[in-house]
This record gives structure tokens, sequence and C-alpha cells, in this order.
């Protein structure tokens, strides 16, 4: 019988709860402050809920243990906003929310718009926030942009750069390792942000590093792993990547240690944010403030699941939008980033979207933002609403993952042995074309040969992002490895670098995996999101043997970084100087003319050999050689008249002044 009357009370909590919210969709607290008020005379606790018939506060002294030492309960105001301001200078107080309906109280929660939690993010805590600042924190900038595609992206995993003994880290996976400067690894090699910075990228791409609920954070000495796409509080550091997760204003002060690092070193940290689901759904922050609200449902009142993680939130509604705004606000503002990486943007709604860009644009003007075109499910918002990559030209200030380029270089990710152009598939030329131009209209590509898209997706070339690997799927070295039979590790290696090589040229922005420039292998494990360090670590090893990848990739950046014709701002500059020559099978060559986006070089001959045999390119008048094989004299290069011969598996360029 308890069972019974659990059941029906769970039952009807959750039918009250979705008509009440059916009526909550437009007249709501969109313009009322809901974070944390605090100075040192008093704080005034917030907590939006228009479901709750009562909602108390409980306060800790520490976010571990222990039972409440004082419980207020919240005043009802307008707007279904919830207050109670307690007198004194409560900083450093843990504190927890908890909602009554129907009569009966929910778990505790710190409240969606928490900015410090204990461990494991169970409890908040009142935070003055200004003795988290570095010194130097008020004259600390990212690096300045005019455009995206100026910009040369490394994504990493905090964990994975430093957790391997060999890195020479005195903080081996924590925010303070990735920046700790002077480690080295084997063979004196440089590690950590000192090789990031020797690779010459501008912007790092951190996978999810707000607090999730996969890592234990009291275990720390066991083994755990975890990419963190899992969220649980939005607003505040991921605590085991902090030298201590007990004490709230560590991960803080951490953070912004390493943000500001990374500007010190002209590099900019875009952080990879997942607003589109959460990692619980009935006892999620969300739900244990406003039940149901936050969440898509389906006709039947099911959760609809559009991540494939076991629900989607809903951008759309005013204030799952405002929550979003207020949270990438937050965090330019507060860990001065320089960017979002938007996963599964394609669930977000495309008004969301654009006052994403315009909302962290007014406070950073360099910032960049991206995400992943599409969904992992259906979903019952309309797709003319949702944040996909063929509605990018509805988003102006916003770029998309090329999935288009990516499977038309390596083979598709759904298939294990599927190839791609490097790897000698046959007719991925316009798909890799359709790369090259960064998804514009371009009167040299036929779409009805293009993988995925059947026409232009983007208004700019800057609005697609050039990648062909990234933390999912195989690693670049593993994709081409599984998909080519019998192939020696050289010729592994000449496509992994003809691979890039077109990903550096390309117009779009540049997106490289971490690693792939040491050839990156996760030993086949296809999807590694909580396989152990053996699997996901940067072994440092690999830069020493494979030293002439790693000096490729550097000389492909120094390439990009020194001839903005590789990175033309407009969809018409594109158009009128970049024309396709010889295309077939295995090889694709173009012009870029008229000194282009600025360039000193006036023309510019681009060829890509994916053939095993070479190529033998007949020259109209007298060049010089820039690029040929692994040799890159970006000036005062060698004579070439009549004819050259461009090796096979490589990219070759030669410039005339």
């Amino acid at each position: 019988m308890r069972y019974i009357l659990s059941f029906l009370f769970i039952f009807m909590l959750a039918t009250s709860c979705k008509q009440n919210n059916s009526s909550l969709n437009t007249q709501l607290a969109v313009d009322v402050d809901l974070w944390l008020d605090y100075s040192e005379e008093a704080t005034t606790f917030k907590l939006w809920s228009p479901t709750a018939e009562k909602i108390r506060l409980n306060l800790y002294n520490n976010g571990t243990d222990g039972t409440a030492y004082q419980t207020e309960a919240l005043e009802q105001g307008a707007d279904y906003v919830w207050s109670k301001t307690l007198e004194g200078d409560l900083a450093g107080v843990y504190y927890t929310f908890q909602i009554n309906v129907e009569g009966q109280w929910l778990e505790e929660t710190p409240g969606v718009y928490a900015q410090a939690v204990g461990v494991n993010g169970k409890r908040a805590m009142v935070a003055y926030l200004k003795p988290t600042d570095p010194q130097g924190w008020s004259e600390d900038q990212g690096p300045k942009l005019s455009y995206p595609n100026e910009a040369i992206i490394y994504e990493l995993q905090v964990r994975d750069m430093t957790i391997q003994p060999e890195s020479g880290s005195s903080y081996p996976g924590k925010f303070l390792g990735l920046v700790e400067p002077g480690t080295k690894g084997p063979q004196d090699v440089a590690t950590g942000i000192d090789h990031i910075i020797e690779l010459g990228v501008t912007h790092v791409h951190i996978l999810p590093a707000f607090d999730n609920y996969s890592i234990d954070e009291s275990q720390l000495d066991k083994p755990q792993y975890n990419w963190g796409y899992d969220p649980q509080n939005y607003n505040v550091p991921e605590g085991s990547f902090s030298t201590d997760p007990f004490h709230a204003d560590v991960r803080i002060k951490e953070f912004k240690a390493m943000v500001k690092a990374f500007h010190d070193n002209g590099i900019g940290v875009i952080l990879d944010v997942v607003y589109n689901h959460t990692g619980r759904t009935k006892n999620s922050n969300f739900n244990l403030e406003a039940p149901d609200y936050y969440y898509r449902l389906n006709e039947d009142g099911s959760y609809s699941d559009a991540s494939a993680c076991g629900n989607e939130t809903a951008s759309e509604k005013p204030m799952m939008r405002k929550f979003i705004l207020e949270s990438v606000k937050y965090w330019t503002k507060e860990y001065h980033l320089d960017g979002f990486r938007f996963d599964l943007m394609g669930i977000h709604d495309i008004e969301t979207m654009n006052g994403v860009a315009e909302a962290v644009k007014a406070i950073n003007p360099n910032a960049i933002i991206y995400g992943e075109g599409w969904t992992a499910g259906g979903s019952p918002l309309p797709k003319s609403e949702q944040a996909l990559k063929k509605n990018t030209y509805k988003m102006p200030q916003i770029s998309a993952f090329s999935d288009d380029l990516r499977d038309g270089l390596k083979g598709s990710v759904f298939e294990d042995e599927g190839k791609g152009f490097v790897s000698g598939e046959k007719d991925m030329e316009e798909s890799v074309k359709f790369g090259i131009v960064g998804a514009i209209k371009h009167p040299d590509i036929n779409y009805k040969k293009v993988n995925y898209s059947d026409k232009a997706w983007s208004l700019h070339p800057w609005q697609s992002v050039s990648y062909v690997s990234c933390h999912d799927n195989h690693t670049l070295y593993d994709k081409l490895k599984i998909s080519t039979e019998n192939q020696t590790v050289g010729s592994i290696e000449a496509m992994d670098k003809l691979t890039n090589a077109i990903v550096l040229t390309s117009q779009g922005m540049a997106f490289l995996h971490a690693g792939s420039e040491m050839l990156r292998t996760k030993q086949g494990v296809e999807n590694s999101f909580e396989s152990p360090d053996s699997i996901n670590k940067i072994n440092w090893n690999w830069k020493v043997d494979h030293a002439d990848v790693v000096s490729y990739y550097k000389n492909l950046i120094r390439l990009r970084k020194a001839h903005p014709a590789f990175r033309m701002t407009t969809a018409s500059e594109v158009q009128n100087n970049l024309k396709f020559k010889t295309v077939k099978s295995g090889l694709i060559s173009y012009q870029i003319s008229n000194n282009a986006n600025g360039d000193d070089w006036k023309n510019i001959m681009v060829v890509y050999n994916a053939n095993k045999n070479p190529y033998m390119l007949k020259l109209d008048g007298t060049w010089q050689q820039a690029v040929h094989g692994d040799d890159f004299t970006l000036e005062d290069g060698k004579t070439l008249e009549k004819a050259v011969m461009v090796p096979p598996q490589s990219m070759f360029i030669a410039y005339q002044k």
C-alpha cells in the first residue's frame, strides 16, 4: 500500500506540474535578477519556482556533511520569485534550497544559479568572488580577432593533457597542471601549455569543465574518468580538476588562474557547454526547482530525448532561455572566456542561439560561438526553429561543424571501415571542395555530389568549422588505420598530414583535436567518454616518436597565420578569388588570386594529391615553391617553371608575388 500511495503521489505531482507548466510559457520573471545578492552587510537568496507551495533555505557550516544549523522560509513575491534576506556577512556559508509541492518536500538543491559549491556540488556556498581573481585580472584580456576564421582551435580535455606521469606535471589532471610552465616529457620535449604555445594555435577548446555528476570528487584517489557531458551545476567549475574540491573557492581561483595563464601567452579559452540536457532528469536541479518546466515533453507527457541522454531542455521557454543567456554572460564576464562550443546545438532554438551570440559579444567582441548543428534524436521543436547546420544562415554570428568536410576527408564516422578522400574513396572530391570554400555558395561546387548537404548553409566562410576529428568517434590515426588495410605507418602518417593540411588551408575556422599532431591513438576505442586514462591520456612519447608529424603541423599553422588568403572573410571574396582547376579521382587543385584578403602572395596554387602515385603539375609562368612534401619555404622559395612533380599523399603549394 505504501508503494501504491507513493506512486499515486508522484503521478499526481507530475500531472499537476505539467498542467501548471503549460500556462507558464509567456509571463515569467525574465527580467528579474536571480543570482545570489551578496554584500558584507546582508545576503539575499532567490529562487524562481511557479509550482512551489513553500520553499525553505538550509544553512550549513560546510559543503560536505552535518545538519543545517539554521533553516529559513523564503517569501513568495511577484513573478513566482521567492526570496529571503539575511543580515550579516555570510561569505563562506553553505546553503541549499528545498521546495514543497503538493505537501511534499523535494530533495535539497544548490539552485540552478549557484556560483560556488562544495564537494560533489550538493551544497552551494555564499561567495565573495573578488578574492578569487588572480593578480592582474582587471587588465586580463584574450586574443583579438577581426574574424572568427583567424582562430586555430585546439580541442583538449583537462585531465588528458597531464595525467601521464611522463608529462612532468606537478598537478597532473588539474587546471593548474595544464598551464604549468616548464614541464618536460621524454627527451625533454615540451608538454602541457608549453607544447600548445610551441604548436602555435590561437585558442584552446576545453571539454566540459563545469560541475558534472560522473566524478565523485570525494574519492579522487580512485581511478575515475568521464568527459563531463552530464551537467550538474552549470555555473561552477568542475571540482575534480582543482587541487581541493572540498573548499568552494579553490576551483574558482584555479580555473581563473588557468585562463589568465593562457591569456598571458596569447591563447584564448573556449568552454564546451552542454545546455541541451541535464545529467539527471527527475532529480535534476531544474526539476528540484520547477518540475518539468525546463524540459520538452512529448504529447503523452514523457520527456522528449533529442540528446539521447534521457531528456532535452526547452530553450524556447522564456526561463530556460533566460538561464542560458545569464549563464554564458556570467562565464564570459567572471571567467574572461573567449567563446563557447555548444554541444548538440541543434536541440536549441535559433532565437536563443542568436541571443547567446549577441549577449556574449556585447561583453567580449572577440568571442567565438560555434556548435554541433545536429541532434541525437527527434525533437518536438520544429526543424525550422532548430539551430541545425542547415539553418546556420539564420544565425549570422554563429559557426557550425562541417561534417561534410570531416567525413569527406576520412570517411563516415558511422562506418568504421568507411574511407574518405585521403584514404582512396571515390567521389569525395565535391564534399572536400565544399569544405574548402567554407560551406558557401560557390559556382565550382556540384552540390548534388556533396555527401550531406545539397546546398550552401553558411553566409560567410568562417561559419563553417573545418575539422576532421575531435573527442567524439575514433581519433584520426585510429580511423585511418581501421579503414585502410595493410597500410604502413608511413602511409597512415602521410594521410594524417594531408588531412589536416586540407583543414588548415580551408576557408572555414580551423579546428584540431589534441594529439592529432602526434598520431594520437585511443587503441581503437571509438567512444572513450568513460574509458580509463590508459585510453584517453596524451602519451608524450608520441611527440618523440612522431617528431616529423609534429613539425609538419607547426608549419601548417605557421602557413595559415602568415597568409590571410587561406581565411577570407566573405563569401564574395571566396567566390571571386578561389577557382578550382584540376579535379579528378584523388586529386584537387585550385588557385587563389588577386592578393586575396590582403595577402602578399598575389597568386597561390594549391594541390592535394591523395593518390599513391606522384602527380605532374603543369605550370603557366614562373612560380615559387612554398610547400613540397615536408618542406615549407614561406619566403624566397625555389623557382618553378613549366612543371613540378607533386609527391603522393601530400599537399603542394606554390605562389607568385
